[in-house]
C-alpha cells in the first residue's frame, strides 16, 4: 500500500480535469491505496478566469477525502503547503500540469515536499506547452519539469516535449483513460426529449468549453456547405464560451445556421452529459491544436463514433476509418467525413468498432504506470 497525495483541482472545483483526478484517486483507492486530493483554495484570480465560474453544484464524488489548500497566487501559501507536504511524507505526490501559469505555485510546493527525501514527485502533465501560446510560457514550464523527478503523458505530443525538457528523467506514455463516471448510455430517443431537440435526420455534437483552438468556427463553415445541408442534421454545441461569444454567434447567423443549431452556451452539470452524447451520432473535433482531449474519451465512454482534425494526440486516439475519422483542419475535408458518416451508413459498424476499442483506456494502466515509476525512483 502506497500513501499517495494528487494535487490537482477536484471538487467544488469543475471540468475535466478536476472529473479525471477523482476518477484516478477512486481507482487507486479500490486497489487498496491511501489517497487525498489536494485542491484550490484559490485557483485563478477570477479576472484571470475566462468563464463565468469555476464552481460547480454537482454533489462531492462520494468517498474521497478532498482538502483545498493551495492559494495558486500567495508564495507564503506555497511555502506552507511545501512544508506540510513534508511532514506529511507521502510516498508519491502526483501532480496535475496544464497550464504554466501554475508553474511558480506547483514547482515550489514540489520541491519543498521532496525534501524530505522520501516523498517522490510524478507529475502527470495534460499540456506541457499551452495551445494559446504567451511569453515565458517554456520557461516556467521548464522551472516546473525540474521540480518532479518522473512524468505521465497522455500523448505522445506531451511525451515528445518532456524528451527535449527533460531527457535524463523517465516518462511513462499512458492514453487518457475513460471518462466512466459520468453515468450509462443514455436512451436516444429519450435524450433527444431531455435536450429538447428538433427532428432531425442526424445530430453532430460538438462538446466542451468553447475556444479558439477547438475550431468551433471550422465545424459551423463544414455544416453550413452545401452537401452537408441537404442531410438534414442538427448541430448540437454544448458547453461554455471561453472567449469571444459574440463572434461566434456572428458566424451562426452569418451562415443561416440557426434553425440547424442548438446552442446550449453554459456549463453541462455532471448528471446530464449522458444526454447530449446519447442523442448524438458523431462526435465533432475540429481542434486546430491539441495534445489530447477528455472529450475522445467521453465519446469512447459513450461508444459514439468521432470526427477528429489531425493535430496533436487525436489521430493516436481515433483510428480512421475504423472509430471515427481524422481530417486536415479543413472545413471542407470535416464536411466530407460528415457526409461519408450519414450517406454511407457507417454508424453501426463504427459503433461497433468505438465499443471494442474502448479496452484500451483503462485507469488500471494509469495507476500501473504510476506505481512502476515509483517503484524505478526507489
Amino acid at each position: 500500500m502506497k500513501r499517495i497525495v494528487i494535487l490537482s483541482p477536484a471538487h467544488p472545483l469543475r471540468g475535466g480535469i478536476a472529473a479525471s483526478s477523482e476518477r484516478l484517486a477512486s481507482e487507486l483507492q479500490e486497489q487498496g491505496h491511501e489517497v487525498s486530493l489536494l485542491s484550490f483554495s484559490l485557483q485563478y484570480p477570477e479576472f484571470l478566469f475566462p468563464g463565468k465560474t469555476q464552481y460547480t453544484s454537482d454533489p462531492a464524488p462520494p468517498g474521497l477525502r478532498i482538502r483545498a489548500a493551495v492559494n495558486s497566487v500567495n508564495p507564503l501559501n506555497w511555502l506552507r503547503v511545501g512544508r506540510m507536504l513534508a511532514r506529511e511524507r507521502p510516498d508519491i505526490l502526483l501532480v496535475r500540469y496544464w497550464l504554466p501559469f501554475m508553474a511558480p505555485c506547483l514547482g515550489s510546493i514540489m520541491r519543498l515536499a521532496s525534501g524530505n527525501g522520501h516523498t517522490k514527485v510524478i507529475a502527470l502533465v495534460d499540456n506541457l506547452v499551452p495551445h494559446e501560446h504567451r511569453p515565458g510560457d517554456r520557461m516556467l514550464s521548464r522551472w516546473f519539469t525540474r521540480a518532479a523527478h518522473a512524468f505521465i503523458a497522455m500523448s505522445r505530443a506531451v511525451e515528445a516535449q518532456l524528451d527535449d525538457f527533460e531527457p535524463n528523467k523517465e516518462t511513462a506514455y499512458v492514453p487518457h483513460p475513460l471518462y466512466d463516471n459520468y453515468g450509462a448510455k443514455a436512451d436516444r430517443a429519450e435524450s433527444i426529449a431531455r435536450i429538447g431537440l428538433p427532428a432531425a435526420s442526424g445530430y453532430l455534437l460538438f462538446f466542451g468549453f468553447i475556444r479558439d483552438y477547438k475550431g468551433l468556427d471550422l465545424l459551423l463553415r463544414a455544416v453550413a456547405r452545401p452537401e452537408v445541408r441537404l442531410l438534414n442534421l442538427h448541430l448540437i454545441v454544448a458547453g461554455e464560451f471561453y472567449g469571444n461569444e459574440e463572434k461566434y454567434r456572428a458566424l451562426i447567423a452569418e451562415l443561416g445556421l440557426e434553425n440547424q443549431l442548438a446552442l446550449h452556451s453554459e456549463y453541462i452539470p455532471a448528471d446530464a452529459v449522458r444526454y447530449y452524447f446519447g442523442a448524438a451520432d458523431l462526435v465533432a473535433q475540429p481542434y486546430r491544436s491539441a495534445t489530447q482531449s477528455g472529450i475522445s474519451q467521453l465519446a469512447y465512454h459513450f461508444e459514439k463514433p468521432m470526427v477528429v482534425t489531425d493535430v496533436g494526440g487525436l489521430p493516436e486516439i481515433v483510428e480512421h476509418g475504423v472509430s471515427g475519422y481524422v481530417t486536415p483542419v479543413r472545413e471542407e475535408s470535416i464536411a466530407e467525413a460528415i457526409v461519408d458518416y450519414f450517406t454511407q451508413n457507417r454508424a453501426a459498424e463504427m459503433t461497433k468498432r468505438v465499443g471494442e476499442a474502448k479496452t484500451r483506456f483503462s485507469w488500471s494502466a494509469m495507476t500501473a504506470a504510476l506505481l512502476s515509476l515509483h517503484q524505478n525512483l526507489r
